[in-house]
């Protein structure tokens, strides 16, 4: 499988062998949403609390007493039937974490990768290079590129600058090879890769190791 390599005014230069380990794969549906979902649900952080009556100041006395007054009989101000109470089977922390093996990980993210690509949404740049970090400069990239609301820059990092001025821009996300997942890879608008990212990620994927 070959793809062009652009450079940062997106002229093509040269081209590329893409793995077909990552890039050679058919997307099943089922299976994407299935690690999506656990994804999303490790990214949840759980600590939503809610208070029980038993937790809440106060209402230790009986509000009236119980017989011959002419209203129901209460026990407590911190009822939950009353206003300012405990709140009923209401929200405690919990996890909500799902396991995924790491083979399923892997393969959903070369599923990911490989829809990516079929959908013309996979560029490979040589390299970023951005002599200031200046917003400015980075969004004629991106535009360059016809990126999107949501780019996805996957890089080694050499190129500090474009981490920099990519912070006032909304949408844009960056990650290492190493960091990669499916659901990154699905929700953006255009994974834009470096040259040395995807040789990297070539690497991690046949057991070498990221190189630093």
């Amino acid at each position: 499988m070959e793809t062009a390599v652009l450079n940062i005014k997106g002229e093509t230069i040269g081209k590329c062998e893409l793995p077909e380990t990552l890039f050679g794969h058919k997307p099943e549906p089922h299976f994407l949403y299935e690690v999506v979902t656990a994804h999303l649900a490790n990214l949840r952080a759980g600590n939503a609390s809610s208070k029980t009556r038993s937790e809440i100041s106060g209402g230790g006395k009986k509000p009236w007493k119980q017989k011959h007054t002419g209203r129901s009989r209460q026990g407590s101000t911190r009822s939950p039937l009353w206003r300012k109470g405990g709140v009923v089977f209401g929200p405690r922390p919990h996890s909500f974490r799902r396991e995924m093996p790491q083979a399923k990980r892997r393969l959903a993210l070369a599923q990911a990768l490989s829809a990516k690509f079929a959908e013309g949404g996979m560029v490979i740049v040589d390299k970023f290079d951005i002599a200031q970090p200046k917003t400015k400069e980075l969004v004629a990239v991106l535009r360059s590129f016809t990126a999107g609301r949501k780019p996805l820059l996957v890089s080694m990092r050499e190129n500090k600058n474009v981490e920099t001025a990519s912070r006032n821009i909304r949408g844009v996300s960056n990650a290492r090879p190493s960091e990669l997942n499916a659901y990154d890879v699905l929700n953006s608008s255009k994974v834009i890769m470096t040259r040395a990212a995807l040789d990297n990620l070539g690497g991690l994927w046949s057991g070498k190791g990221e190189q630093k």
